[in-house]
């Protein structure tokens, strides 16, 4: 199932030896040091030593010095005529004992960046790596994407990638779980006057329906019956209403109930308490939560695990005007647990106190959000890693081991309940700001710990890794799509 309407490479199985292997760009790698791969030294010795004495001094594609095999860096070698590849491409690896799957996406999303203009690659990068097959097409399809539907002169992708080594299975796997992460990757990235809450609905239903998924659209009249007055307060100083969008994955014999729940801020000024200038540049992307849950659970049709999923995703546009929340103002929530608004631009948490408590109410085996929600977190673990915070222990390991399995980097941080009374507020059940700049992600996480009861629950904060400033690897510059691929491989571990 694919609804993304851009040019994507065709990826394929394969096997041959490299004398025989009739492409444009044929990829091998060598490790730190230089140490070639058993392919790259058969291809080697097919080009009569020029493949190593060029790598003894060539330099790397994009880069300073020499080429040494270190991750990321790229070199490419005209054949002459050799072999039947017109020319030879080496990623490195770094060092060999670092090297697994991870690894071997890193290169292979190299390997898209740097193969633009040739029509057929093929990627023999694996090296006998458990998992390397589905790594080398992942990394590949995810380092080919672009976000080009504005750009008068798209660039010009491979059409046609061989992996060697990868079943069909792992090729497909690769394509259902990067289609979900292109598709993340275009919601955020469009821009935020293109993508209000509804168009949002609207995208998501279209990719939900093609997968026969059950959808539902709660409206402001429908939320305002249910009490949801945290989505609609901080939603009611756009012009753009809010919603709650829900989608149901239902197979027949599920073993097991999940919940995920999306922060999804379609754009983000702060509200009355205003972010600067600089602040909102990148505010398009506080809806990635959210993208990366509906991206998951449109996903699952392809994958049929026997594991019901509801995702809810809460929508709304954060701006001043003279309808918008005040810092001072008191919510009651879905459920009727109250907060007072000290900060309109802590309002992440806001909306994700309603879908949790609904949610919560389905009693699930257990949930998950997913939320951009504090600079406090970037600030403990920097751009590339997110942080975890649960009530359940045994969850808690269930999605760092999905972490580790799909590349996508997550921390695990402690949930103190001593600091719950930073929170307390003298005239409503919680506040939704502490007043100080110590343990704001944690602060936050208690907040949101209010709404969801006895459930097992989890609270991953990509505020970091939702977004890209530059292309590396097989991550390009813009959205990341972080938390689809973890979401999916948690969601099928579930399944048994």
């Amino acid at each position: 199932m694919s609804l993304r309407k851009e040019a994507v490479p065709s990826i394929k199985p394969g096997s041959a030896g490299p004398a025989e292997v009739e492409t444009d760009l044929l990829v091998v790698t060598v490790t730190k040091g230089n140490e070639l791969s058993e392919l790259a030294s058969r291809v080697d010795v097919a080009m009569e030593g020029a493949l190593r004495e060029h790598l003894s001094s060539t330099t790397p594609l994009g880069g300073r010095g020499k080429f040494e095999g270190k991750a990321g860096q790229a070199a490419i070698l005209p054949t002459f005529g050799r072999i039947a590849a017109r020319a030879v491409m080496v990623v490195g690896l770094g060092e060999a004992e670092k090297v697994d799957a991870e690894a071997v996406r890193r290169a292979a999303g190299v390997a898209a960046g740097a193969s633009t203009g040739y029509q057929s690659v093929t990627l023999d990068i694996g090296g006998g790596i458990e998992g390397a097959g589905r790594a080398a097409a992942e990394g590949f399809r995810l380092g080919a994407y672009s976000f080009d539907r504005y750009l008068t002169d798209k660039p010009r992708q491979s059409e046609q990638v061989t992996v060697v080594g990868a079943s069909e299975q792992d090729v497909n796997r690769a394509e259902v779980y990067c289609d979900a992460t292109a598709w993340a990757r275009d919601l955020v990235n469009e821009p935020p006057s293109d993508r209000g809450p509804q168009v949002v609905v609207d995208r998501a239903t279209e990719r939900a329906e093609a997968g026969n998924l059950k959808v539902e659209v709660f409206d402001e009249a429908a939320m305002a019956d249910l009490g949801m007055n945290g989505i609609l307060t901080v939603g009611k100083g756009s012009d753009s209403p809010p919603r709650l969008l829900v989608v149901t994955y239902q197979p027949e014999g599920a073993v097991a109930s999940l919940g995920l729940v999306g922060k999804g801020i379609t754009f983000d000024s702060g509200g009355l308490s205003i972010k600067t200038s600089e602040g909102m540049e990148t505010m398009k992307m506080d809806c990635s939560g959210g993208a990366a849950v509906l991206a998951a659970v449109t996903a699952l049709p392809a994958l049929a695990p026997k594991v019901k999923v509801v995702a809810a995703v809460a929508l709304a546009e954060n701006m001043s005007s003279g309808k918008a929340v005040k810092p001072g103002d008191v919510i009651r929530h879905y459920g009727g647990h109250t907060s007072e608004v000290l900060n309109t631009d802590a309002e992440g948490r806001l909306v994700l106190a309603d879908a949790l408590a609904w949610m919560a109410e389905k009693e699930p085996d257990a949930m998950v959000d997913v939320a951009t929600l504090t600079g406090a977190m970037m600030v403990a673990l920097g751009p590339r890693v997110a942080g975890v915070m649960a009530n359940n222990q045994n969850l808690c390991s269930e999605l760092l081991d999905a972490s580790a399995t799909s590349g996508e980097p997550l921390w695990a941080m402690p949930l103190v309940d001593d600091y719950r009374k930073m929170i307390d507020s003298p005239v409503a059940d919680v506040k939704n700001i502490s007043g100080t700049r110590f343990g704001g992600a944690i602060v936050a996480a208690l907040f949101l710990k209010d709404f969801v009861g006895e459930t097992a629950w989890a609270h991953l904060d990509i505020a970091g890794p939702a977004w890209v400033d530059k292309p590396d690897h097989y991550l390009s510059a813009g959205a990341s799509g972080y938390g689809t691929r973890l979401l999916l491989d948690w969601i099928t571990s579930r399944a048994g």
